[in-house]
């Protein structure tokens, strides 16, 4: 019998490393989707002793898009919701990750006050108003929301007598004043950050200051290129993140609980799911391209 070569070995205990999870996916994911796609091509009806499903075609995704405005409405804000936070979350938690890789006094605490509100981030404290936290906003008082729409105006205010686009300046401003929402939900994306700019070779570093580099040029050239694999990890991570959390999945359960319509509900989960693939495939494409992969 021929020996297996060392890549031949390291082939198999990949795959036999995966086998767990490939079984998984096939009970807990493959059969649950193959199953779902029936029910939203069917009417279930509940019948004694189990259920019965009465073959209707595509009138479930027809009455989806024709007489269900709610769902289409609720579907494009989480859209719009993505387009605009991924950006923002990936962008921060980098920052964020590159300031907290400095040396400095009490550094680790600083990580777990950093990461600290994604343990505590449950949803009653995420549904939780701003002002819980801050005091209650009182007409003049500058506090809680009033506070920080009053911040946000004039940090517009301010970039629009700069020369700022106003588009671009609304969008900072939108950033501002969802920042607690931003700090919230970016804990793990900074961590795959910091991770990777433990990851990078000192030798790096060094090289580059021996040649004269400055550290915008050592950021720019030698940092955010290591870390735009991980960028791609983080981006597919926040817009799976972002879908998990709005009002669609609780339209969808409450379509399948408590109006018992099951068929209606596997339709606008599958419409779910293609949108969430479709924008993960265009995300991935894009960034796939400028990814440096260092050998």
């Amino acid at each position: 019998m021929k020996k297996l070569t060392i890549s031949q070995r390291k082939a198999a205990v990949g795959v036999l490393f995966c086998l767990p999870l490939m079984f998984g996916l096939l009970l807990l994911f493959i059969l649950p989707l193959v199953q779902s796609f029936r029910y939203s091509l069917s009417d279930l009806n509940l019948v004694q002793g189990g259920f019965e499903l009465e073959y209707k075609g595509f009138s479930n995704y027809v009455s989806l898009f024709v007489s269900n405005p709610t769902y289409i409405r609720e579907l494009t804000e989480a859209v719009v919701d993505m387009v605009v936070n991924v950006p923002i979350l990936i962008i921060f938690s980098l920052f964020s990750a590159v300031l907290l890789n400095q040396k400095f006094k009490g550094r680790g605490f600083v990580r777990a006050v950093f990461f600290l509100p994604v343990i505590l981030a449950s949803s009653a404290i995420a549904n939780m108003d701003i002002s819980s936290f801050v005091g209650s906003s009182t007409p003049g008082s500058g506090s809680g929301a009033e506070g920080s729409m009053l911040q946000s105006f004039e940090l517009k205010k301010m970039m629009l007598e700069a020369g700022l686009a106003e588009v671009f300046v609304d969008y900072l401003t939108g950033a501002v004043d969802r920042i607690y929402e931003i700090i919230s939900t970016s804990g793990v994306q900074m961590l795959i950050f910091l991770a990777g700019l433990q990851s990078i070779s000192p030798s790096l570093y060094e090289a580059s200051k021996i040649e004269g580099a400055t550290g915008y040029e050592i950021f720019w050239k030698v940092t955010f290129p290591m870390m735009t694999p991980l960028i791609l990890t983080n981006t597919v991570y926040s817009i799976i993140d972002t879908f998990s959390r709005n009002k669609i999945s609780l339209t969808i359960s409450e379509t399948a609980f408590k109006v018992f319509d099951f068929g209606l509900s596997s339709a606008m989960s599958w419409v779910y799911f293609l949108v969430i693939t479709l924008l993960l495939a265009v995300a991935a494409g894009l960034i796939s391209r400028k990814v440096f992969y260092y050998d």
